[in-house]
């Protein structure tokens, strides 16, 4: 039990979720490849099996590869920290579906991990804590909205599928969850996406101030920081507005002037 709760797990226990999970995905038809994140003991992994598509697992937990290998002996499930994992090793570098009950403490990491592969992964369904799952999704003008809204949403729709109870789990979690979907957008922004993530990060890291005092180290011309859109705070702009920023930013430390 100590193991368990050092992978931060809680084992969901309804089986009408679960399926409600597994029929949430809206592009299997399109990439027929899914990918589930901590299995468990198999109660999503269930309705996954046995489909029309192409189906594996990554699960770190040793007991509970051994008793997925008792339950479903046909699941191909990947013994491995997904983290640590080569994603283009696992369908031989074709895209595929996300989903997963993914442990709490590792979930945000997930996300970024996901970011990094985005021409990989074209949607992911995931549980959440709640407040993660809201986080991730939340638009410009939240109280939530921060680096991690602006990064994922930069190349993903974020929308909320349904709230979970505590008592949906074994054990139960002190917090409320979530699950939500992301689908990759059909286009990328135009943007240097390094110095975005840079504007970003500096933007967040003291959100209370306007951005001409934040990103004063990443201006060349002091004279920009006269635009209207530096008397802003950073979670007063949109996904959109942050690429518009960074290309106003781009143009002007270029152009010298």
């Amino acid at each position: 039990m100590k193991a368990k709760k050092a992978l931060g797990q809680h084992f969901l226990n309804d089986s009408q979720l679960a399926a409600n999970i597994a029929n949430s995905m809206t592009t299997v038809n399109e990439f027929p490849k899914v990918l589930e994140i901590g299995p468990g003991k198999g109660i999503l992994s269930q309705f996954l099996i046995n489909q029309d598509y192409d189906f594996q697992a990554v699960e770190l937990d040793g007991d509970m590869v051994n008793v997925l290998a008792q339950s479903h002996p046909a699941m191909k499930v990947i013994h491995s920290d997904f983290l640590k994992l080569d994603l283009r090793s696992i369908f031989t570098s074709e895209q595929f579906i996300i989903i997963g009950n993914f442990p709490y403490n590792i979930s945000t990491e997930i996300i970024f991990k996901i970011l990094k592969q985005v021409d990989l992964i074209p949607e992911m369904i995931g549980m959440f804590q709640k407040e993660v799952a809201e986080r991730i999704i939340s638009k410009h003008g939240s109280k939530v909205y921060g680096i991690t809204s602006v990064l994922t949403q930069l190349f993903y729709e974020g929308e909320k599928l349904f709230d979970v109870p505590p008592h949906s789990f074994n054990p139960p979690p002190k917090v409320d969850s979530a699950v939500i979907r992301l689908t990759r957008k059909k286009e990328k922004p135009y943007c240097d996406l390094s110095l975005l993530k840079q504007i970003v990060k500096m933007g967040f890291n003291q959100r209370r101030k306007m951005l001409r005092n934040t990103l004063k180290s990443v201006v060349k011309n002091p004279e920009i920081l006269k635009n209207k859109i530096f008397t802003l705070r950073p979670e007063q702009l949109s996904v959109i507005e942050f690429v518009q920023l960074t290309n106003l930013i781009e143009k002007e430390n270029e152009s010298g002037n």
